[in-house]
């Protein structure tokens, strides 16, 4: 008898414990108080989520249009000044909300969470950053252009990564500070000149004198600083133009006289 009383008893709380969950889900399940433009829905959980299922992006969907998104409000009404940042929602290829976004995580504004999936974005939106990012308007990105992919990436913005290796490999000789060749942080521009004790007149004979007009861009041919490699890499080069067709090949013979001939003008 007393078995079949307590079997009775915790039968009676299972239910009454269901009953609440469905009838009254925010006082027994709730995690925490939705935001303030929710706070209506505050004893209405299935406005957003469905018995069993939990949160859809289906239940979003009903109330913020994808295409109204930083332009009209929930109720169809314009916003005085239009999010313009937000108009990537109309490109997504998944509307997963979710992903993203979580109504109860207290009553603070409705942030997304930190790690957005940039694969949901298109592919040509994932390398239009400043669609979204506000450009950085510090010393060291004033002077940059191009893809922020060159340092940064999708996943993990920080810490920055830049392939110095495409431009200069370093090596013991040339471990320094950025400053040392880029000069008031001008990341566009770079010279030797601070640690080489070279001047521009004896850089031309020495270059001249090899048959090398081409000289201003020291890291073309000095990827490493290294004479020897500048020598392989002009010899390459002259190899390679006696390669092109006759026409070119006689053209370039003959900027290469007019080079002479300037020179013993000189």
């Amino acid at each position: 008898m007393k078995n079949k009383t307590t079997f009775l008893i915790v039968i009676v709380n299972l239910t009454l414990l269901v009953l609440l969950a469905i009838f009254v889900p925010h006082l027994m399940i709730s995690p925490g108080n939705p935001i303030d433009a929710h706070a209506e829905m505050t004893t209405d959980c299935f406005a957003c989520h469905t018995p069993f299922l939990g949160s859809s992006p289906e239940k979003c969907i009903s109330c913020h249009k994808v295409a109204d998104i930083g332009l009209k409000t929930t109720k169809g009404l314009a916003i005085a000044k239009e999010k313009k940042n937000v108009a990537f929602h109309q490109t997504l290829i998944e509307e997963d909300c979710i992903a993203c976004h979580s109504d109860h995580k207290g009553v603070q504004a409705f942030r997304p969470i930190s790690q957005f999936s940039h694969q949901l974005l298109d592919l040509t939106l994932q390398k239009q950053c400043d669609t979204c990012h506000v450009n950085p308007d510090d010393a060291l990105h004033q002077k940059i252009k191009g893809n922020c992919g060159q340092c940064h990436s999708q996943d993990d913005w920080l810490p920055a990564t830049f392939d110095h290796k495409k431009y200069f490999r370093f090596d013991r000789d040339h471990n320094t500070e950025c400053e040392t060749c880029h000069i008031d942080n001008d990341y566009a521009n770079y010279t030797c000149y601070g640690c080489h004790e070279h001047s521009r007149s004896k850089i031309r004979e020495e270059h001249v004198e090899e048959g090398i007009y081409d000289y201003e861009i020291c890291v073309d041919c000095h990827r490493s600083g290294d004479e020897d490699e500048a020598e392989r890499i002009w010899k390459k080069k002259r190899f390679e133009a006696r390669k092109l067709a006759p026409f070119e090949f006689k053209q370039y013979k003959k900027r290469k006289d007019k080079h002479h001939d300037d020179d013993d003008d000189d």
